[in-house]
């Protein structure tokens, strides 16, 4: 059913049901085109499909049907003109850096990243002639400070942030003139904020997570205006890092779901950020939507849902962090999130590996940092499954 000026009326919760279906005809499921390559009639038609940045039936490393009909989804929930997905979050990420950026380009980032972002910036672009400079994305007037004229090409920001949660002013970043502004909207989804209204130009999401949703597709995304996923088109053709139809299509029946899924793992993470807070054996704990969080009041006005994660420090340092991993049943330990599993990580030693001691400690990484992302178990025995373990591995419960 395709989209039309009544569907862009409709709640996006009930647009999340209805869009992608463009190309769909009568069918409800998403349709799979499994297929690389597709034949043309003529070397006119050819010519013409290879060059239309919008061509779905040429090479699918150019576009494919069940592809399109995802980043349709996305564009429609961000609320903007286009998208355009990619193998990966990473991918998406990467396409954006090196397709828009050259040598002697600079880019102003938040210090406040998932690890492989920062490990990008750090180590990729340097070699490609790009300054960066970090900044902390919770500072007013940061990203814009760092700006130099007519040099920087991209501010990349987080938010919420991996792993601590922490949270950027939207509006702030949308008015920051002259470079193209960028926020990884991974955690929140186009159901937790849209990043666009803010007047953010590009919005990337690893929809490997909570977008696809059950853990059985590897997939990124970026949606923003025509005229920048153009020109993101050509790169990403010559880039080859395009997301497989299958992924695609699990991803868009993941969307479809989206709704009732990031609801549920809201509530569960509000209830275990309630619980953590009181513990003998936790430090701290960062939660968007505790009043203790310090960016409470930013995240109520940017943001529809506070999210499925909870990040929280446990006294006792990389033991306590390690046993208690170790110690959850009903919980998993694996390094995603956004699935129907809830799942803990270890982020110095896993999603944050890759940095110095120091660089952890600047982002106030500890060794007894835990990052927990809530499923869609019953919210009782997540709760009842963590306490538990922190009370196995609290010496003052002994």
């Amino acid at each position: 059913m395709p989209s039309n000026e009544t569907d862009k009326a409709l709640h996006a919760r009930t647009r999340a049901i209805r869009a992608g279906r463009a190309d769909n005809q009568n069918a409800l499921a998403p349709i799979l085109w499994a297929t690389s390559t597709f034949t043309a009639a003529s070397v006119a038609e050819a010519r013409d499909l290879a060059v239309d940045t919008h061509s779905t039936r040429f090479y699918t490393r150019y576009g494919n049907p069940t592809v399109k009909a995802f980043e349709d989804a996305v564009a429609d929930l961000e609320g903007t003109e286009s998208a355009r997905a990619f193998a990966s979050g990473m991918g998406a990420l990467s396409a954006i850096v090196l397709g828009l950026c050259s040598s002697g380009d600079h880019i102003v980032a938040q210090r406040q990243l998932y690890g492989g972002t920062q490990l990008l910036l750090q180590t990729a672009c340097p070699r490609f002639g790009i300054e960066v400079t970090f900044v902390d994305g919770t500072e007013p007037g940061a990203f814009a400070e760092a700006v130099i004229a007519g040099r920087t090409m991209l501010v990349i920001a987080e938010s919420p942030a991996n792993p601590r949660l922490d949270v950027i002013d939207l509006a702030a970043l949308g008015a920051i003139e002259g470079p193209m502004t960028v926020l990884d909207s991974t955690f929140a989804t186009p159901l937790g904020q849209r990043p666009a209204e803010f007047g953010v130009d590009l919005v990337v999401h690893s929809a490997t997570k909570a977008i696809a949703g059950h853990n059985d597709a590897t997939i990124g995304v970026v949606a923003g205006s025509e005229e920048l996923l153009e020109w993101l088109w050509n790169y990403a053709v010559l880039h080859g890092a395009v997301a497989s139809p299958f992924d695609a299509m699990n991803a868009l029946r993941g969307i479809r779901t989206l709704a009732v899924r990031l609801r549920q793992q809201t509530d569960t993470a509000a209830a275990l950020a309630d619980a953590l807070a009181g513990h003998r054996a936790v430090e701290a704990v960062y939660y968007p939507g505790l009043a203790s969080h310090p960016q409470h009041e930013l995240a109520a006005g940017q943001m529809d849902l506070a999210g499925g994660l909870v990040t929280f420090d446990l006294k006792g340092g990389y033991e306590a962090g390690r046993a208690f991993t170790e110690e959850v049943r009903v919980v998993q330990f694996a390094t995603s999130l956004g699935g129907p599993e809830s799942l803990v990580t270890h982020p110095a030693s896993t999603t944050h590996v890759s940095l110095m001691p120091a660089e952890l400690e600047t982002l106030c990484i500890g060794q007894g940092t835990v990052r927990f992302s809530a499923g869609l178990e019953h919210t009782d025995d997540v709760v009842a499954d963590v306490v538990r373990a922190l009370d196995r591995i609290d010496p003052s419960a002994r």
